[in-house]
């Protein structure tokens, strides 16, 4: 398929574009560069009517960069079929955490690059997923608090972010969490403001995992963060995607924010998640520095 073929319709956003008469199952190189070049200006591609399956996502994620992990099910139908709902159910808090605005993995040592997402079984309302634009939120900034940002760093963690929510999972018999994400290693420590290593734009660096300003107090620093999010994820810095099963997008998590939404937890859900994995060059925290060469 050639890549004059394919449509872009751009949302009505600062961001994002529909693609269409394009199939991710057996992209050409020609059409491939086409979405890519789309994704880096736009952040967000959602692709109608795909129906991937795990290995064809993967190997579409592929194309991208390596993965940080391959297509896991982001649901709340258990192994055994069982629908998951109850609000101390793990499963459940995990899914609740997920509806703050939130970069993947800032809490690793290295962020993810982005990921590509898939609709398997939607509910019958609700569950949209939403994206943010941190470059149009960046760019709206008035010029003193563009100034008074552009040193600081916060420490991003999971634990945080799910202690605050009141979704942090029942503690293992060791004392530990069992869960992706909730590492022993150095709390990772990342700019309010990051240059994308593409684009050379410049976008906020924040969400739910960021707190703990570096010399500000903890009190103030959540009020502060909260505060930018807050004006960041305004219109027309937003779109929400309601699925359809087959959809599949894939968003830029270097500039993007998302977030999950509210839906009726005893009707089924599943989702497939396949995470780039970030190039540590551009991507390690600071307190986590590429290894030299």
């Amino acid at each position: 398929m050639a890549a004059t073929t394919i449509s872009i319709e751009p949302l009505d956003a600062t961001f994002g574009a529909v693609v269409r008469d394009v199939q991710l199952r057996n992209i050409d190189d020609e059409t491939f560069a086409a979405v890519h070049e789309a994704w880096l200006e736009y952040g967000l591609l959602v692709f109608p009517d795909q129906f991937l399956t795990r290995d064809e996502q993967n190997e579409f994620a592929l194309r991208f960069g390596d993965m940080e992990f391959a297509a896991t099910a982001i649901s709340n139908i258990g192994r055994d079929g069982t629908v998951h709902s109850d609000p101390d159910d793990d499963v459940v808090k995990s899914l609740r955490g997920n509806e703050g605005w939130h970069f993947d993995s800032t809490y690793m040592p290295v962020q993810a690059k982005g990921a590509v997402f898939t609709a398997e079984i939607v509910p019958s309302q609700g569950g949209a997923t939403g994206w943010a634009d941190m470059r149009a939120a960046y760019d709206a900034l008035d010029e003193a608090t563009r100034s008074r940002i552009q040193d600081m760093s916060a420490y991003h963690s999971l634990y945080y972010s799910q202690g605050r929510a009141g979704y942090l999972p029942k503690q293992k018999p060791d004392g530990s969490y069992g869960m992706y994400g909730y590492h022993d290693e150095e709390v990772s420590l990342r700019p309010l403001v990051k240059v994308h290593p593409e684009t050379g734009r410049a976008n906020l660096l924040i969400g739910r995992h960021a707190h703990n300003i570096v010399g500000m107090d903890p009190d103030e620093s959540e009020r502060f963060l909260d505060k930018l999010a807050e004006d960041a994820c305004q219109p027309p810095r937003v779109y929400h995607h309601q699925w359809q099963p087959g959809d599949a997008v894939i968003w830029d998590n270097r500039c993007l924010m998302h977030r999950g939404t509210p839906f009726d937890m005893t009707e089924p859900r599943r989702m497939w998640h396949t995470r780039i994995a970030g190039e540590r060059s551009s991507e390690a925290a600071s307190n986590h520095p590429p290894a030299a060469s």
